[in-house]
């Protein structure tokens, strides 16, 4: 850091400060469409949210003041700038960066690091640290805007089971809501919209629907609840006069709820917990919080003002501030909406978390999640979400996803099959389209296409306990799920642009397929040893990049030496698969070591870690054994077994297994195997050994 290289600004709506920087390998400042690598040669990259598709060179959802920036020698440091004004941050070649923001302060933090996922940690001990999902969170999601009615939604759902495909949860777009309101369903076609609901819960599944903030203003006195209690509690946002603004959004003309007011906070759970009586939904889909606006400012215009008109105006999408939002200058119990704006979709967030655990347990749940969508014109349609995916991590959202088979236009058999396989490596995993447009549920395409699909939805949900146990280290200690190969091997330099591959964790690659017609992917391998999940090849990396078959039914998964995976057995939905049998794949390093580790709970409750009720177990291999340490017990495994150890090991290695330990009783008071010795091809190695252990309880396998 060097702010000597440019004035300092500091004036009443204009301030300014330069740095120098590092490298040109500098990542974050979201939310944009671009890859993990910000270019540097004078872009001008503007945080102020906005609805609308993604589109380069424009601001978009969300405002994150926080990038990362890699040092020579593969160390790292971060900078926060904790202001919600409008701003923009233009990257110079030299390198540089020069921060302009409309108002509030500047109040810096520096993140030292010294490594990149130390400065990830650092910057979330400031922001926060992640939420741990349910476990049916990370289910297959299935979403269209046009399931037009209770019938239609149902069918869906009966379709994804004729076609044996695992779904954990059923949404609906606005299509349930009457005349598109808020905390109302058309009693004509989701005429058994609470009988639906029920009906999801009998089978296993869960439900969530969509909530925009817009509350609809035009019915008469005494006709909607939830506008004349706003009204009369005086929640909502309020324009130059002093009453409400009045937008335009789906219902037509809405006023906006001040969700930094505490009352609203109050009407908010009233109106949440209202609407959950009637039809027992499990989360809410926040949609629309930018604020989302159809007209610009408010139906009638906005004021003439330094607020409205300030002396400076960043590279906002529309040009102007009010540009599909509400006046900049309207009123918000915490200060204007000029210094508040990028905070809504925020606010909104904890009122409505605050509304679904509070001490009358409404019982939803709000995802927490991130879902970007993306046009299907574009024939790299998959690769941009997959950087924005890495990129969401690092801002510590990590149950991000992308609509899977894209969201507007038509998509293809070929595109859907690869981006299910890709989305099946999303922390967040859900297929949603635009009404009008092709149907791209899995069990609308040809049988291969559908084989190919479920292949990779079987994947994700044999690896859900692996990607449970990842969350649970992001919400207990700051790390990332979806992860970057930077953070993982920043000494690395080949690693830190590359964004058409992930990491889940520290120990699982994936590389997916991201052009048309391939069937053959490059991928990068970080000097190391590297085991394909199915066992069939090894790779000994120096760090280079390897040429991998791809076909149409396959997506690239390795797993690195030294890490240990809890699998297990997928089924259509995690209330099934939760109570399988369990597997572990033990990733030898060349000198015969690895580790891992579980954490379970009941998949449901809030803050089971804090309160202590989970069971974390810690997997370790040594050379010629693989045994387990209860860290933490409780009552949740009970009954589940291990059923299947696969070890992965060099053609080094000849495993064999050893004889039982007979009725002496180890150290770890272990379940023991009785087998015969296996031969083994070579390379890779690979031991798979068929036991039956319960999980609950210590064990030791060895092996010569």
């Amino acid at each position: 850091l060097n702010t000597t290289v440019a004035p300092l600004f500091f004036a009443e709506q204009f301030l300014q400060i330069s740095t120098s920087l590092p490298s040109r390998f500098i990542s974050g400042l979201g939310e944009h469409l671009t890859p993990l690598v910000l270019d540097t040669a004078w872009t001008r990259v503007t945080l102020w949210n906005r609805d609308m598709a993604p589109t380069p060179q424009v601001n978009l959802y969300g405002s994150h003041p926080f990038y990362l920036v890699m040092e020579d020698d593969g160390s790292a440091h971060g900078v926060f700038l904790l202001n919600s004004n409008a701003m923009d941050v233009l990257l110079q070649p030299s390198p540089a960066l020069t921060w302009r923001t409309t108002g509030g302060i500047l109040d810096f933090y520096i993140f030292l690091g010294p490594d990149p996922k130390s400065v990830v940690r650092q910057y979330l001990d400031v922001v926060g640290f992640p939420f741990m999902p349910p476990y049916w969170g990370l289910g297959f999601h299935l979403c269209r805007w046009g399931y037009s009615s209770t019938d239609i939604t149902r069918q869906v759902v009966a379709n994804m089971t004729a076609a044996r495909f695992p779904l954990d949860v059923q949404w609906n777009d606005l299509d349930y809501a009457d005349a598109k309101r808020d905390f109302t369903f058309n009693k004509k076609s989701f005429r058994d919209f609470p009988e639906m609901v029920q009906d999801f819960h009998r089978r296993g599944l869960r439900y969530i629907m969509i909530v925009d903030p817009g509350i609809s203003s035009s019915g008469a006195p005494g006709t909607y609840k939830p506008y004349d209690e706003g009204l009369r509690r005086g929640v909502f946002i309020r324009n130059s006069t002093g009453q409400p603004l009045v937008g335009k959004v789906w219902p037509g003309p809405t006023v906006f709820p001040d969700f930094t007011n505490p009352e609203t906070h109050e009407w908010w759970h009233d109106m949440v917990k209202d609407f959950h009586d009637q039809v027992p939904f499990d989360g809410m889909w926040i949609d629309m919080n930018e604020p989302a606006n159809f007209v610009e400012g408010s139906q009638d215009g906005c004021p003439t003002n330094s607020l409205e008109q300030p002396p400076y105006v960043p590279g906002v999408f529309g040009g102007r501030l009010r540009a599909g939002t509400i006046c900049a200058s309207s009123q918000q119990y915490l200060s204007s909406h000029y210094n508040l704006h990028s905070l809504y979709g925020l606010t909104e967030a904890i009122a409505s978390h605050d509304s679904c655990i509070t001490p009358s347990q409404v019982g939803c749940g709000v995802l927490g999640a991130s879902q970007g969508s993306l046009a299907l014109q574009s024939p790299d349609a998959p690769h941009a979400p997959s950087a924005e995916v890495l990129l969401f991590n690092l801002f510590g959202v990590p149950l991000v996803g992308a609509d899977i088979c894209g969201f507007a236009g038509d998509t293809t058999e070929e595109l859907c099959v690869r981006w299910t396989q890709l989305g099946a490596f999303y922390p967040f995993m859900r297929n949603h389209n635009d009404h009008g447009t092709r149907p791209q549920e899995p069990y609308a395409f040809s049988r291969a296409a559908q084989a190919a699909m479920r292949s990779a939805l079987r994947l994700r949900y044999s690896l859900l306990p692996f990607l449970y146990t990842l969350f649970h280290r992001a919400h207990s200690a700051g790390e990332t799920v979806a992860r970057p190969l930077f953070l993982e091997f920043p000494k690395d330099p080949n690693t830190w642009a590359l964004d058409r591959q992930l990491l889940w964790g520290g120990g699982l690659l994936i590389t997916p397929v991201l052009e048309p017609g391939e069937t053959k992917v490059s991928g990068y391998f970080p000097a190391g040893t590297w085991y394909s999940l199915a066992g069939d090849s090894t790779i000994h990396s120096k760090g280079q990049w390897i040429l991998l078959p791809a076909p149409l039914d396959t997506i690239n998964v390795h797993v690195r030496a030294g890490h240990i995976l809890p699998l297990q057995e997928p089924a259509f939905s995690t209330t099934e698969s939760r109570q399988k049998g369990m597997a572990l794949v033990v990733a030898l390093t060349p000198d015969g070591f690895a580790r891992g580790d579980l954490f379970w709970d009941d998949g449901e409750s809030w803050q089971t870690f804090e309160r202590g009720d989970y069971t974390e177990i810690l997997f370790l291999a040594t050379p010629g054994a693989v045994l387990s340490q209860l860290l933490r017990a409780s009552a949740h495994l009970d009954g589940v077994l291990l059923e299947a150890v696969t070890v992965l090991a060099g053609p080094c290695w000849v495993l064999a297994l050893l004889s039982p330990w007979g009725s002496r009783t180890p150290p770890l008071a272990p379940s023991q195997l009785v087998l015969s010795v296996l031969t083994l091809p070579s390379p890779p190695q690979v031991l798979r050994v068929p036991v039956s252990l319960p999980m609950w309880e210590q064990f030791v396998i060895t092996w010569s």
